[in-house]
């Protein structure tokens, strides 16, 4: 596969009402690199006033039309033009995610890229279906019902810097779909790949003011979206303190809201698994991206049997693994995507010696003297109740936890905030469909690890979230029902 070279990009300015500009202050701010800690480009630093005028627009464009109003097929032919666009254009967008926030090349190109344009087209027909209402009797024989499936009308989308791209498309597609407007705030360090998103919904045809995009600090921008009373729907992914706040200042306008929120998903491999299959799904479970990963199985439960073996093949399977420039085609993990979050995950790692013991990583790596990557870390003779064990770290860290049985992995396993996944390695389907049935998350895996296709619906149980991203269930999100009812008998 042909890598492209990195480079500086042109400035990023906000799309309001359909017109590229700059923040009305003028003010920008700087994008850099994790590979190389290099600016690459400046975006503009929007204001509260710009937040109002994209929401403004997105109102607009809703009450007006013609999208909200235009045929499901119709909606549905732009959608299928926005993912050949997307395809079209992935290596630049797959370069515009390394330099952003250290993702591999390689990893967005084969995993990344087609599930997002699958996500377009799979709601493109969810457009063409699933909007659909219905005609239903009543008790009385000249009364009819009919019923209608209608967008909410402004959607707002907060989005994290872990996969700028995906999340973005995971909440853009059936908000369209839907014929819902929009308005983005992708995280404030990582907006490059919402500029190419927002440049490709352009040049698919979408109508004025239909999709906006503002970029700039969290905080005061996504603070504005929650309170704003033109927007009807806060879908957000990130962490659960920052999702409690946005519940707490989205009731005042009663706003739908969707939440993906943190996880501390247990790998729970029991002694009968095939130990070498086991390794690979434990590894890329908890490494893959950085371990940046919502989902990432970030305390890997081990039967006792298989504990001792379990613990030193996965240890140089991480003391093997290859840091580097997410742009070179062998790099297995990438850098941290900043310097903030950089911090954090080392302070996670000093608390991890003081608990359990160091058995692989645990230090830094630079590539020409450049760069945030963290080596692949892993502790053994953990338990649960210890903090790295009990918090979302988001890094290369992982706690391996012994167990004695079914009914301990299962304590072990619930024994947490969050549900947002899990995970079971066994030779036994059945004792895999039995465990599965009792942990309490949204998705689980039984001897793999990070599986995702856009018809399969993706959310949290607990402190991890609620509603669902994904699947035909992700239009109910973007959605209201209307009931008519007619009497035939006047």
């Amino acid at each position: 596969m042909p890598v492209p070279q990195r480079r500086q990009l042109p400035k990023g300015q906000l799309l309001i009402n359909h017109q590229w500009r700059d923040a009305s202050d003028g003010a920008t701010m700087p994008i850099v690199d994790p590979t190389t800690e290099a600016v690459t480009t400046e975006v503009a630093k929007a204001t509260v006033d710009d937040v109002n005028d994209a929401v403004e627009a997105a109102h607009r464009a809703f009450e007006q039309g013609p999208w909200s109003r235009m045929h499901h097929e119709e909606r549905a032919k732009i959608l299928f033009r926005i993912a050949d666009l997307i395809d079209e254009r992935g290596e630049e967008i797959g370069l515009r995610e390394s330099m952003d926030m250290g993702m591999p090349y390689r990893d967005f190109m084969d995993i990344i890229l087609p599930h997002c344009s699958g996500l377009f087209r799979f709601f493109a027909g969810q457009a063409m279906i699933g909007m659909n209402g219905s005609y239903r009797t009543s008790y009385e024989s000249d009364v009819r019902i009919l019923t209608r499936r209608e967008p909410l009308g402004v959607v707002a989308a907060i989005t994290p810097f872990n996969f700028p791209f995906a999340l973005t498309c995971s909440k853009v597609a059936p908000a369209l779909a839907a014929g819902n407007t929009f308005v983005h705030k992708p995280a404030s360090d990582t907006p490059l790949s919402a500029l190419a998103l927002a440049q490709i919904v352009l040049d698919a045809g979408i109508p004025e003011g239909v999709y906006n995009l503002v970029t700039g600090p969290g905080g005061s921008l996504g603070d504005a979206l929650v309170k704003h009373p033109l927007v009807e729907k806060i879908a957000f992914t990130g962490s659960t303190a920052v999702g409690q706040n946005i519940i707490r200042n989205s009731a005042d306008t009663l706003k739908h809201t969707t939440m993906e929120l943190g996880g501390k998903a247990p790998h729970i491999i029991l002694a009968d698994a095939n130990l070498d299959t086991a390794l690979q799904a434990a590894f890329w479970g908890i490494f893959w991206n950085k371990g940046e990963v919502c989902v990432a199985g970030s305390r890997i439960l081990v039967e006792r049997p298989i504990y001792d073996e379990f613990v030193d093949r996965f240890a140089k399977l991480a003391q093997e693994s290859v840091l580097g420039d997410p742009l070179d085609p062998a790099t297995q993990i990438g850098p941290i995507a900043n310097r903030k979050e950089y911090e954090k995950i080392l302070g996670y790692i000093e608390s991890g010696k003081e608990t359990a013991r160091l058995a692989a990583g645990g230090g830094v790596k630079k590539v020409n003297d450049k760069g945030y990557f963290i080596e692949a870390t892993v502790f053994a003779d953990a338990a649960n109740d210890i903090k790295i064990a009990r918090e979302e770290i988001f890094g290369p860290v992982v706690p391996v936890i012994p167990f004695d049985g079914e009914e301990d992995a299962i304590r072990i396993a619930n024994d947490t905030p969050y549900g947002l996944a899990a995970g079971i390695q066994t030779s036994d389907i059945r004792r895999a469909l039995r465990l599965a049935d009792r942990i309490k998350a949204g998705t689980i895996w039984t001897d793999t690890w990070h599986k995702y296709h856009p018809n399969a619906p993706f959310g949290g149980y607990k402190m991890s979230g609620y509603g669902r991203e994904q699947g035909a269930e992700a239009l109910e999100s973007y959605t209201q029902y209307k009931t008519i009812w007619v009497n035939l008998a006047s």
